[in-house]
């Protein structure tokens, strides 16, 4: 309620109680004459969502009616023809506007300072709006005079192969999901005419059809209209280069719209500034006769020390008209650097990641190996509360914001990053209330947000030890039960997806942890056994994950939900199935079965085994194997990338740290055999720790420090370097340090790893890593 209406209560003595305009039978009353393209796309926009929310078809007019309720939207401060003072707006930057509920006159302003502002109008009012069906009313108290934090504010919308559902949408369901996106500020989108040509069955619109609909609805609604401009091969060779440079003066010609081309310095592409830049300015020739205001940016991704200081030289010393401004993105330099080193009359647009999981720029952090092994990089993944961090530590470096994204499944971070752009004191749980509100129901919009913010905690730490995991499903269960009518909703069927399958994979977890000790169990009374007997026992107990596998009604839901997921929004859960264009891209189904514990690699093991000569032999190794994770008392064991298994891991992205800071300690979830790997899962995570410490060592006993990964580890015990006795550098190999007894007298000992040396030009896969460590007291 606004100050004055308190204040108004307080000197009458009069008791306020909320009030609703009733809106069923309201007019919309738009001005008369020709209107700006957003202005009347506004008024389309609020029509036809309130239809499809309560069934109700608002009667439209340019005159005032002479009774019942009136919902009026004007980009101007006066229409005479009205007859009605339009109340002011004390704001007047780009796209402020005042929606503000009048009881006197029973009327709903929507005033903006432009005609695109009278668009988010409509969407504040969406957001504010008490619906049901054949039921709209809103609260009088309303009066939300509001204006934006950042000037750019825009998600990358490729219809592309790569991308796990824009490439199965047609133009209507373009023009839904940017309509959607403005509820919440967006003004500007991103597309990505050009590159990845892939064929793929469920692109059904030629790429070329689909860049002008994207045009025309960006202008439709006076967004601004970007495109993702790569140049993936060598920029020497002319016949390449100039191919590109007619295709993209064909789509200038084509596009209705253009406001600017973002060129990557890497990710993809390789190509050293002196060929960029001048590519860049040709671009820039190209686009001018059509959309002589299109400006061109680029990013400093991939670009070495020495290039990106010529990158800053050329801008300094040329100060090209074309140019616009850098793009910080992943790779790149530091964002607080970029911004102190671009000359203060070019803009800096932020480029975050919102599609990735993992081996991303916002990793999600403390993640279970388990998530990793079943959800990969692109599963549905609302991060709301992190996001808020990241927006909020790096937002005022920058003039706004287009995300990369590579399809719906983050459709929560869009909307978070969207909301903090524009008011980045906008509390996070209000934005997620908004969000239910708007997309689910009103009287929903408080639990969905708790059930979203539920489903980002089911990601933090050990999976084993989150009891909340099934909280979190139970909630869901129950409001699915209680709203029925959302079955078809896509933005519903992902919540529920993520809760069912975060359930399922933690109950498999459990089951199939349980299995495996019970197979160790075996393995270590192989000496009285024997070995084929021990073997084949083992086995028998690791097959019951698939004889008699955990909550089989929980797979069933999940099966259930990906196929209606497929239908309502195109999203592509598995290559095989729904035509995802790799495993990677969100193909969860396909990783529903996946063993959590080392089956495939026992089984591996176990034939490796009987191709041993003795029977010694094969007991001795059957006990190796028994004891991997438990060497005894006294000895202690850490697989230090997963969170679930290295207690005396030091990381540095504590609970404490704020998300997005720069993080030292950041593991490597390793995707091999297209994320089928039979490699022992403790390979499969990496880790330069910062530190693993233990305490309550004996000073009397003799330890040793092992360690398995890949290439180099070049340990320091308290600070001192030591050299291996044993140095085995592939990944399963152990390398041996033993520990002098001097470094542990106060009963503690501290490890820490050199960086390795000579591998600053191996690709990172190729690099060396850590992935396990012992300490054996012998």
């Amino acid at each position: 309620m606004p100050i004055s209406k308190l204040l108004l209560c307080a000197l009458t003595s009069t008791a306020c109680f909320a009030v609703s305009i009733d809106l069923h039978d309201a007019t919309v009353v738009i001005r008369p004459g020709d209107r700006p393209n957003a202005e009347k796309t506004a008024a389309i926009v609020l029509l036809e969502e309130l239809q499809k929310r309560t069934g109700l078809e608002l009667k439209t007019s340019t005159t005032w009616p002479k009774n019942g309720p009136v919902i009026a939207i004007t980009s101007k401060a006066s229409v005479p023809e009205w007859a009605h003072a339009i109340p002011p707006l004390t704001v007047n930057k780009p796209d402020s506007y005042r929606l503000f509920a009048d009881v006197a006159s029973n009327t709903v302003w929507i005033a903006g300072a432009d005609p695109r502002a009278t668009l988010y109008g409509v969407g504040q009012l969406l957001r504010r709006l008490d619906w049901s069906g054949g039921k709209l009313s809103l609260d009088s108290s309303i009066d939300i005079t509001t204006s934006p934090a950042y000037p750019i504010r825009g998600h990358q919308l490729g219809y592309r192969a790569q991308a796990n559902s824009y490439d199965a949408w047609s133009p209507a369901q373009f023009e839904q999901y940017i309509r959607e996106l403005t509820f919440f500020g967006v003004n500007a989108i991103e597309g990505i005419p050009f590159e990845d040509d892939r064929p793929t069955p469920v692109i059904k619109f030629s790429r070329r059809e689909m860049n002008r609909a994207i045009g025309d609805i960006c202008h439709r609604y006076g967004l601004e209209y970007w495109i993702w401009l790569p140049a993936v091969f060598d920029l020497k060779d002319t016949a390449k280069r100039t191919q590109l440079l007619n295709q993209f003066a064909e789509f200038s010609r084509d596009t209705t719209e253009l406001s600017g081309i973002f060129f990557p310095g890497g990710d993809p592409g390789s190509n050293p500034p002196e060929l960029v830049l001048p590519f860049l300015e040709d671009v820039a020739k190209q686009m001018q006769p059509a959309h002589p205001q299109a400006k061109v940016w680029l990013s400093l991704q991939w670009f070495t020390k020495p290039q990106v200081d010529s990158v800053y030289q050329y801008i300094s010393q040329s100060k090209p008209p074309w140019f616009a401004g850098l793009v910080a993105g992943p790779s790149g330099p530091p964002i607080p650097e970029t911004r102190q080193r671009l000359p203060k009359q070019y803009k800096l647009r932020l480029y975050p990641d919102f599609t990735h999981n993992k081996i991303c720029q916002y990793q999600v952090p403390s993640w279970d190996l388990a998530y990793s092994l079943t959800l990969g990089r692109e599963a549905i993944n609302p991060r709301p509360a992190e996001f808020t961090m990241i927006h909020n530590r790096f937002a005022p470096y920058s003039d706004g914001f287009i995300s990369y994204s590579d399809g719906v499944h983050d459709d929560v971070n869009k909307t978070v990053f969207s909301s903090l752009s524009w008011d980045p004191s906008t509390a996070v749980r209000d934005i997620l209330i908004d969000y239910g509100r708007v997309f689910f129901a009103p009287a929903t919009g408080d639990r969905a947000a708790d059930g979203i913010l539920a489903l980002e905690r089911n990601w933090r730490g050990a999976l084993i030890d989150n009891g909340g995991v099934d909280g979190t499903l139970l909630l869901w269960q129950q409001l699915e039960r209680e709203n029925p009518r959302l079955e078809s909703n896509w933005r519903w069927q992902m919540c529920l997806l993520r809760a069912n399958y975060d359930a399922y994979v933690r109950r498999r977890l459990l089951y199939e942890t349980q299995l495996e000790k019970n197979a160790n169990v075996l393995l270590a009374a192989s000496t009285k056994a024997g070995s084929e007997k021990t073997m084949t026992a083992a086995t028998d107990v690791l097959n019951q994950s698939v004889k008699q596998p955990a909550s089989p009604e929980l797979r069933a839901r999940i099966v259930d939900l990906c196929e209606k997921l497929f239908q309502s929004i195109g999203l592509q859960t598995s290559v095989e199935k729904y035509h995802a264009i790799n495993a990677e891209r969100g193909a969860v189904l396909d990783f529903i079965d996946l063993p959590l514990n080392n089956r495939w690699w026992l089984e591996d093991e176990f034939k490796k085994v009987r191709s041993l000569s003795s029977e010694s032999a094969k007991v001795s190794r059957l006990q190796t194997l028994a004891f991997w994770e438990n060497p005894g008392p006294g000895s202690y064991y850490d697989n230090v990338g997963n969170i679930a298994k290295s207690p005396r891991v030091v990381r540095s992205d504590s609970e404490g740290t704020e998300r997005g800071l720069i993080r030292e300690s950041e593991p490597s979830f390793w995707w091999w055999d297209q994320g089928k790997s039979r490699t022992r899962l403790s390979f499969q995570v990496t880790l330069w720790p910062r530190e693993v410490v233990y305490e309550g060592l004996d000073p009397k006993a003799t330890y040793v420090v092992r360690s398995s990964g890949y290439g180099q580890a070049l340990l320091r015990v308290n600070g001192e370097r030591v050299e291996p006795a044993s140095d085995g550098k592939e990944m399963g190999d152990v390398k041996e340090f033993p520990v002098a007894a001097k470094y542990f007298q106060d009963s503690k000992l501290v490890l820490t790893w050199d960086a390795p040396v000579n591998e600053s030009k191996l690709n990172w896969r190729n690099k060396s890593r850590l992935a396990e460590v012992w300490l054996i007291k012998k």
